[in-house]
């Protein structure tokens, strides 16, 4: 579906970007308003690859249902191909669904994903070079693997702490939360025990 690639920047500097509205239907099918055609999961996940804002809403209700369509797509990945979730992982989300840290978690994941989606942007800007006929030489080559163990040890080392960052900050939101349910809790330092 390239013929739903997001306008430039330029084009819709003065417009907002609205989401492409999908219907569902009682039969399954997925319906773009937009381009006024029934269409499938496959065209779907394009849309999301090439970075196009849409919601699902229920044809007849208008429930939103862009979560359960999205986790679709992931199941059928999942199957189909090399899985990108071992069954043990996900276990351990599933244990966090009910439990006081689910909100929390949920962030941090979302933004450890985040740190890690934009390492992997630097990494190819820097490799970007390569891809260019013209400036591919054996010299470049060779300098280029030869600097990839340093940079991708502190790529690495900064998402890893960027990471920790985050985990520290759930940590400390947890403790503030858990001082004003519990003012007694033996955890908390004496400074902050309530008389």
């Amino acid at each position: 579906m390239s013929s739903h690639r997001r306008p430039s920047p330029d084009a819709a500097s003065n417009e907002a970007v609205t989401p492409r509205v999908l219907k569902k239907y009682p039969n399954r099918r997925l319906y773009d308003t937009s381009a006024s055609t029934y269409i499938t999961l496959a065209d779907v996940k394009q849309m999301v690859l090439d970075g196009i804002e849409f919601e699902v809403r229920d044809a007849k209700t208008g429930e939103e249902l862009t979560r359960s369509i999205l986790l679709q797509i992931i199941l059928e990945e999942e199957t189909g191909g090399v899985p990108m979730f071992t069954s043990r992982m996900l276990a351990q989300i599933i244990r966090f669904y009910g439990h006081a840290m689910q909100g929390m978690m949920g962030s941090y994941l979302e933004k450890n994903l985040q740190t890690f989606v934009e390492m992997q942007g630097r990494l190819a800007d820097q490799a970007r070079g390569l891809y260019d006929p013209k400036a591919f030489t054996p010299e470049m080559w060779a300098q280029f693997m030869s600097g990839q163990a340093p940079m991708m040890q502190g790529l690495m080392g900064n998402y890893l702490e960027q990471s920790k960052n985050l985990f520290v900050q759930m940590q400390e939101q947890m403790q503030k939360q858990a001082g004003g349910l519990f003012p007694t809790f033996p955890g908390m330092p004496a400074g902050d025990k309530k008389p």
